[in-house]
């Protein structure tokens, strides 16, 4: 991390002079303080998320099919309108209670597979839509009989880069866990070099969240960290991570490769399972964006690319999905906190 900005703007890469074994590392164990962390979890559930929750990846709900989900409980069906805008409404049929989510959907208009019934997103025989907002990335949906709290018109999307100059992924994956348990291990940057040593490398937490009055960006957790290429070529920037809402933890990258790079965790809570344990899945968005000329390439490649970054994305989570689920496994047995 001893490179002076100029190099670092020609050559994003750096060479690690002396990699330090795992079992080598600094131990970060008395700096992630369980009070820390749970001192910013804390301050998160505290925030509005005017009832709003992830549905999925936009890409996801197409213009010839019904795209269904359970959130908290809740059936959920979206689809696309004739003008391609998001429509969403409860996942039964009001006629005889068919799940819409396997119905198909003709110019707009989803039509139930089993005796016909239309809907065109207006309320009909009971039914009435949900509302709903596709942000270009993600979908949301608005449950107010769940959320609980006031609504808002829309959901607290964080900040991001120009969709036009951006490259977005979306990986999604479920856990035995609820939501709380998601954030938590977002909100542990200490473990990453630890339980990730494929992906990162040197971390340092260089300034704790400590609840500054203000916006969610002033409480942060800010650290340097370098992505692992290959055993010595590794990327180092600084990232910030931030909880705008209950659900949701941002990390975004302040300064090197990728700056103003966002990578998005949101915790939709499914409901309990038949085996009466809590289902949660996690929606991660990666919008990667660089001011370098070559970044264009990068757009080109996009259908290429995402794939890799739903792979990439996929092992974190396969190791942090562990992590969340043994929380909440601990806390379920009264054996931590929260």
């Amino acid at each position: 991390m001893n490179t002076t900005g100029r190099s670092r703007k020609r050559f994003p890469l750096s060479l690690r002079r002396k990699p330090v074994a795992w079992h080598e590392q600094e131990p970060t164990w008395r700096d992630a303080a369980p009070r820390v962390i749970d001192a910013a979890l804390k301050r998160a559930q505290a925030r509005p998320a005017g009832n709003w929750y992830v549905l999925g990846p936009s890409r996801d709900v197409r213009p010839d099919a019904a795209y269904g989900r359970t959130v908290d409980g809740t059936e959920v069906v979206a689809w696309r309108d004739a003008e391609g805008g998001l429509v969403a409404g409860p996942g039964a049929c009001p006629h005889l209670g068919a799940p819409l989510a396997r119905s198909p959907v003709r110019c707009g208009t989803l039509v139930c597979h089993w005796h016909g019934l239309a809907l065109d997103g207006a309320p009909f025989a009971g039914w009435s839509p949900l509302p709903a907002h596709d942000d270009g990335v993600l979908a949301w949906v608005r449950l107010d009989d769940r959320g609980g709290a006031e609504p808002t018109d829309t959901p607290p999307v964080p900040r991001r880069p120009p969709a036009a100059t951006a490259v977005t992924a979306v990986y999604t994956g479920t856990g035995v866990c609820e939501p709380q348990d998601i954030i938590a291990n977002r909100l542990d940057p200490w473990h990453g070099a630890w339980f990730h040593p494929y992906s990162f490398a040197d971390l340092t937490v260089l300034d704790q969240a400590a609840g500054t009055p203000g916006t969610p960006d002033h409480d942060a957790f800010t650290v340097r960290v370098s992505f692992t290429l290959a055993r010595r070529v590794v990327v180092p920037v600084i990232a910030e991570f931030t909880a705008p809402g209950p659900r949701t933890v941002v990390m975004r990258i302040t300064e090197g490769e990728g700056r103003g790079s966002v990578v998005e965790t949101h915790a939709t809570p499914l409901g309990t399972a038949r085996d009466g344990r809590p289902r949660t899945r996690v929606t991660e968005a990666v919008i990667a964006a660089s001011d370098r000329p070559g970044f264009a390439l990068a757009r080109t490649a996009a259908p290429l690319l995402r794939p890799l970054m739903r792979h990439a994305a996929g092992r974190l989570w396969k190791d942090d999905l562990a992590y969340a689920e043994r929380r909440w496994q601990l806390r379920s047995a009264g054996r931590f906190p929260g």
